[in-house]
């Protein structure tokens, strides 16, 4: 599993009449984790695009717990907890304030297209190896890989007799 946190600090113009960071804020929000957790990871958005591989979002999901203000301070937490393959990569993502408080949740599911015809195209080998160290064997197996047995596990009860 990779995670990134990334700290912004809540702007007045941010907030909506309540006081409350406007809710389409959020999106903007995922997107400069998002794009921080990748330059930590050596990957740039600008070189993506440059060889004509841009990365819209497929689908987006937030769920506000409790609200975000003015002048906060906030952690933006980037999780991948599954590998990113084929086409698209999930990315989640959880906002908390300065007490530690989880405030927001969401996800971004990010689909891999050419700039050129929209449609979309496999992950770029090298993005694919910048992300592998972080997904053991067990966390890159599909869903209908078999579990690995353990070399020396015991052999059933019901064999033994």
């Amino acid at each position: 599993m990779y995670t990134s946190d990334t700290q912004i600090r809540v702007r007045y113009a941010e907030t909506d009449q309540m006081g409350y960071v406007y809710h389409g804020n959020y999106a903007a929000y995922f997107e400069v984790c998002r794009t921080e957790a990748f330059r930590q990871l050596g990957i740039s958005y600008k070189a993506l695009e440059a060889e004509g591989v841009g990365m819209p979002v497929g689908e987006i999901r937030t769920r506000f717990r409790r609200p975000a203000r003015y002048d906060d301070l906030l952690t933006v937490r980037l999780l991948l907890r599954q590998p990113a393959e084929g086409t698209r990569v999930l990315f989640e993502y959880e906002i908390y304030n300065e007490a530690g408080e989880l405030l927001t949740e969401g996800h971004t599911l990010m689909v891999f297209a050419s700039m050129t015809t929209g449609r979309p195209v496999p992950i770029p080998a090298d993005i694919l190896a910048k992300l592998a160290p972080y997904f053991s064997d067990d966390e890159t197996a599909g869903p209908l890989t078999p579990p690995k047995a353990p070399v020396d596990a015991p052999a059933p009860a019901a064999f033994l007799s």
